[in-house]
């Protein structure tokens, strides 16, 4: 797929996921992160993970070329390259969870 065609995906990340000092450790987590993240499903998009210091603003932003997408349209786009969002999702939390599992223990 083109790379202008790639669906882009902001996910902010909660500081408190990394526990009561988590504030202190987001901007390292989501480095080290973002790193691991660059070979996770690079045929459907690319990553951009954030701290998520504004809860007003949506934890996965979907965009392509550009454009942002809402949650409706970035769905009608996995439809089409035969993908679920639901599925993609789930794989992306369950990757997350793990970068924070081996991130808090190398903490300790």
């Amino acid at each position: 797929m083109a790379e202008d065609r790639k669906i882009a995906v902001l996910c902010r990340i909660e500081p408190g996921c990394l526990g009561p000092d988590g504030r202190d450790h987001i901007e390292a987590f989501c480095s080290l992160a973002q790193k691991a993240m660059q070979h996770f499903d690079v045929d459907v998009g690319t990553w951009l993970l954030t701290p998520r210091y504004d809860k007003t603003l949506d934890e996965m932003q979907y965009s392509v070329a550009n454009k942002l997408l809402s949650r409706t349209q970035a769905s009608k786009y996995f439809n089409l390259i035969g993908r679920d969002i639901a599925v993609f999702e789930e794989r992306f939390e369950n990757k997350l969870a793990s970068l924070i599992s081996l991130y808090l223990a190398r903490k300790h």
